[in-house]
């Protein structure tokens, strides 16, 4: 018995669980060993070393047979699927989803490359994991592959696209954060636009790309928070509060700038970012284009005001503990996806039942936008036509 029958779900938010030799197999060969001499790298490793015993657990066969009937309660390396490739597809049949968009978890950020000056390694990066992510999703076609483009240089960013679409790489991940030395929105990156509209995928944004919270904040004088894996990497109540602040502006930015009307096709996802401010940012845009348009040529020029080009080509995901039905309802029931942030403990024992509890009083059709057709419209020809809508899940 599956967790979701009888109806539609694709999941727009699960993970690998990398160890700390994930990219090996995949990094050119000349440049591993700096890579591991990075302070980005060393840092993940350093803090991955308890991983390590999850390859034993793993193997172990008293502790694999309980892994269908715990599918939502392990987490992290502990569940099925974490790392190795052969279980993945396991996990969806287990699980009922019609397809599952699959981040990494351990190259989030990239190490910090995108913030050097060593671009070779910073490029070189993105396209070992792209290539490692080809190579797991590879197992299963509903296992649908992220591939990283840091956005610093015009032309390296243009080649890693097209080097990623050639993987099969099914969405195109960058980051929330600017590049060191231009806007996101910059004309330069029209060419990336370019490839990533034809290819028919979406552009991406995915926490572990944005601006972090100021540590002058903890300076309180009261003892350390802790968060909720028990150590201080992760988020707390304060730190997660500036998570949605990096992809607002750049998807400010690129809407202003005119980018989504040169790319109408292209659509735009925000992935375990959180949507409860959407909303009040449709709200604030469509603001500030009517205060400055008489001013602002690019605001002239728009094709419709901003809300409306959000709910035309920008997708979110709330998280689980967030009122998706309020957040459907206010910023329109064409912007958000369901995400169950599989194996991470983010994502909860249980997420199908807190976001049916919160859509209670939306329409049929608008529930199905939310678990399925959404998903659909963002995902383009990066989701197959016979994934979209399986018979044989409608009639399990």
């Amino acid at each position: 018995m599956a967790y979701v029958e009888g109806r539609i779900v694709h999941d727009a938010d699960s993970h690998l669980m990398e160890l700390a030799d994930c990219l090996d197999p995949y990094f050119e060969a000349r440049l591993l060993a700096r890579f591991r001499e990075t302070p980005g790298y060393r840092r993940q490793r350093d803090r991955q070393t308890f991983a390590e015993r999850a390859r034993e657990k793993q193997a172990d066969a008293a502790f694999r047979a309980g892994a269908d009937e715990n599918i939502l309660l392990r987490k992290n390396y502990e569940a099925l699927g974490a790392f190795i490739r052969e279980d993945r597809p396991r996990v969806v049949d287990l699980l009922g989803f019609a397809s599952q968009l699959v981040f990494t978890t351990f190259c989030l950020g990239n190490f910090d490359l995108d913030q050097g000056e060593d671009l070779e390694l910073c490029y070189a990066a993105a396209d070992a994991h792209n290539r490692m992510m080809a190579d797991f999703c590879s197992v299963d076609r509903r296992l649908l592959a992220t591939a990283y483009t840091p956005l610093e240089d015009f032309a390296r960013a243009r080649a890693c696209a097209e080097r990623a679409v050639r993987l099969g790489a099914k969405a195109i991940l960058i980051p929330s954060r600017p590049p060191q030395r231009h806007g996101p929105s910059h004309v330069g990156l029209d060419p990336l636009w370019s490839v990533v509209q034809e290819a028919g995928l979406p552009i991406l944004f995915h926490v572990g790309g944005e601006t972090k919270l100021d540590p002058i904040y903890k300076e309180n004088g009261l003892p350390p928070v802790k968060d909720f894996h028990g150590g201080d990497d992760n988020f707390t109540s304060v730190s997660y509060m500036p998570i949605p602040h990096a992809v607002m502006q750049t998807l400010a930015t690129l809407i202003f700038d005119g980018v989504l009307d040169r790319f109408p096709r292209l659509k735009f996802g925000a992935i375990e970012l959180g949507a409860a401010w959407a909303p009040g940012w449709m709200r604030a845009m469509d603001s500030a284009a009517s205060a400055f348009i008489k001013n602002e040529e690019r605001l002239q020029k728009l094709s419709a005001r901003p809300s409306e080009i959000v709910r035309r080509q920008v997708r979110v995901t709330p998280y689980p503990h967030e009122d998706a039905g309020w957040i459907a309802a206010n910023a329109g029931e064409e912007v958000c996806l369901f995400s169950s942030d599989y194996p991470h403990v983010e994502g909860g024992r249980n997420p199908l039942k807190r976001f049916d509890s919160s859509l209670q009083g939306l329409s049929p059709a608008a529930i199905d936008a939310f678990y399925a057709g959404n998903f659909i419209d963002l995902m383009g020809q990066g989701l197959a036509e016979d994934l979209r809508r399986p018979a044989h899940l409608l009639a399990a």
